[in-house]
């Protein structure tokens, strides 16, 4: 072991799928956006339990995708969002971008998704139309009691989704309780095409709105009937029709060769899944000592094992020579990131998220990583960390 590294993330791509890359590409002349994307979807949607899906070319891009959704469809009663202090700055940009209100909201000290007191706190002062979510490292955030606060404070509900395609909860997968949500095809994610990102939604005219904003605002690719009634509604003819604009759109297509790896590592995600969870209840058995993640799942498709310790820097310098690689917790604390550090004064309590700002860590967790590979890295991490828990 003394010549391995250990990477946080390691490739879903292998040799089948560059076999079926090369087939495509063998076959086509036409590479950009067609029927395999649509098949990727139609799969997509089926995996996940939702009625729709729109493939784009990043996670990022599917957030942003549906910020402008949102606003085209007049979803929202008002444009102030409630976004995880704990998360990703593309979970947060596209609503700085926008022109939203942003609130950020502090953590919960188990599952590291919204802090349910501090959301109802922001709910009843600030009546936001939408709250957005992020279900941490494949943890999934307390739905139950969402759910409540949205029939209670009437907002819309999203997920980003990212970081946690294929933890299901013994009612359905992650990434189908709101009313739509993200999910992220980069490299070291649970599947990969290289580039990609996925929206998926029950609600048509969600549906339909992703996929004109998706390219250029126009209507090429939305159903049938929708595209004729905004025909009708503007007095489009069949002249016009295919160059004319209804919404304010972006250029955030991917490729039917992306989708076509896409249906491919489609075929792995169960056995991923099965794989990362069992690696995440290793590391929980081996460290017991150290405070751990924790939701009520069904399936943990978990994305790292996250953690806390006194010591945090001597930890990373330490296992970076063991070849062992790790990282903050996802990022921190977003409200201290410089971007939106000097733009916005959130009035919200964060000290959860300070909290995993200064002490989180969290270590290597993919579908190539064996039990002597878990035990190894324990074994390392135990020599040099020293515990420290939420007060």
């Amino acid at each position: 072991m003394k010549n391995k590294r250990y990477n946080l993330a390691d490739s879903t791509i292998g040799p089948p799928d560059y076999k079926v890359m090369e087939n495509f590409l063998k076959a086509r002349k036409y590479l950009n956006q067609s029927v395999y994307t649509k098949n990727f979807e139609k799969k997509f949607s089926k995996f996940l339990g939702s009625k729709y899906s729109t493939f784009v070319n990043s996670g990022s891009s599917a957030n942003l995708l549906m910020a402008q959704v949102l606003l085209e469809g007049n979803f929202l009663k008002n444009k102030t969002v409630v976004l995880p202090s704990v998360s990703w700055s593309t979970t947060v940009s596209p609503f700085v971008q926008l022109g939203y209100k942003i609130i950020l909201c502090d953590c919960d000290k188990f599952n590291l998704g919204l802090c349910i007191n501090s959301l109802e706190r922001i709910c009843k002062k600030y009546k936001p139309g939408l709250v957005l979510v992020v279900n941490v490292l494949g943890h999934s955030n307390n739905f139950q009691k969402l759910k409540s606060l949205k029939r209670k404070y009437n907002f819309q509900l999203l997920e980003d989704n990212c970081e946690s395609l294929g933890s299901k909860t013994n009612k359905g997968r992650l990434g189908t309780i709101g009313l739509a949500s993200s999910h992220s095809f980069y490299y070291g994610h649970h599947i990969s095409t290289i580039e990609g990102g996925m929206i998926s939604t029950n609600d048509k005219k969600f549906y339909n709105l992703s996929l004109s904003i998706r390219s250029h605002g126009w209507a090429r690719d939305v159903q049938k009937k929708f595209r004729l009634n905004l025909e009708k509604k503007f007095k489009i003819d069949e002249f016009k029709s295919l160059f004319t604009f209804y919404y304010s759109g972006f250029n955030v297509r991917s490729t039917d060769l992306n989708a076509s790896l896409g249906i491919e590592q489609l075929k792995k995600i169960r056995k991923i899944s099965l794989i990362r969870q069992m690696n995440y209840n290793r590391y929980k058995k081996n460290l017991s000592t150290f405070w751990c993640q924790k939701s009520d799942l069904k399936i943990l498709s978990s994305f790292g094992y996250a953690t806390f310790v006194k010591n945090r820097l001597d930890v990373f310098k330490y296992l970076r020579k063991k070849k062992i690689q790790s990282r903050p917790l996802i990022c921190g604390n977003m409200a201290q990131q410089p971007f939106i550090k000097n733009k916005f004064k959130n009035k919200i309590n964060l000290n959860n998220a300070k909290f995993v700002d200064k002490y989180g860590i969290y270590l290597p967790n993919h579908a190539n990583l064996s039990k002597g590979d878990i035990d190894y890295i324990s074994e390392q991490f135990l020599k040099i960390a020293k515990p420290i828990f939420f007060s």
